[in-house]
């Protein structure tokens, strides 16, 4: 079982040594679970165990945990990561090159609120391109709800407000 998980761990670490953003849990769990390398509780420890050990930092976003690997990690990779199949890479190679617009989307357009100073809330909106950020939006709200609702409602409207900002501004 040990070396399984250590397949597993390695299977992991080598999607976030490909991508320059970091992965979500489902991100993650989508791939694994689709190939059926494991099952989601056994996939759950590893990415725990991942953490814990260093090999990866996780974030948390809206609730949305993601991954993203450590110098440490890719230090494991170094040394171990021939264990980790041919097959497997290609498999991996695919799927990152699948779903790079997806994954570029997820991460791109955030929202996330958090309790303000003072009362109220604080909903902070997004959106980036690659390393540049094109807007930075942070809104006082007075309930939890309202902020929840600002951040529900970003992903879908971001556009028509950055553009209808950027009108109104220049």
């Amino acid at each position: 079982m040990a070396d399984t998980l250590t397949l597993y761990k390695l299977i992991v670490l080598k999607m976030l040594d490909q991508v320059e953003t970091p992965l979500s849990n489902s991100q993650i769990s989508e791939f694994i679970l689709e190939k059926e390398y494991t099952n989601y509780f056994t996939l759950q420890q590893v990415l725990s165990e991942l953490d814990e050990s260093g090999l990866v930092t996780v974030s948390t976003s809206h609730n949305t945990s993601l991954y993203r690997i450590t110098p440490a990690g890719r230090d494991t990779l170094e040394y171990f990561g021939d264990k980790v199949s041919d097959t497997i890479c290609m498999e991996i190679q695919t799927y990152l090159k699948e779903k790079e617009v997806e994954i570029q989307d997820s991460l791109s357009t955030t929202a996330d609120y958090f309790p303000a100073p003072h009362s109220g809330y604080l909903a902070r909106c997004q959106v980036r391109e690659r390393s540049s950020t094109l807007i930075d939006l942070t809104i006082s709200v007075p309930s939890e709800d309202q902020a929840q609702a600002v951040c529900a409602h970003w992903k879908e409207r971001s556009q028509e407000i950055y553009a209808y900002i950027m009108q109104n501004l220049l």
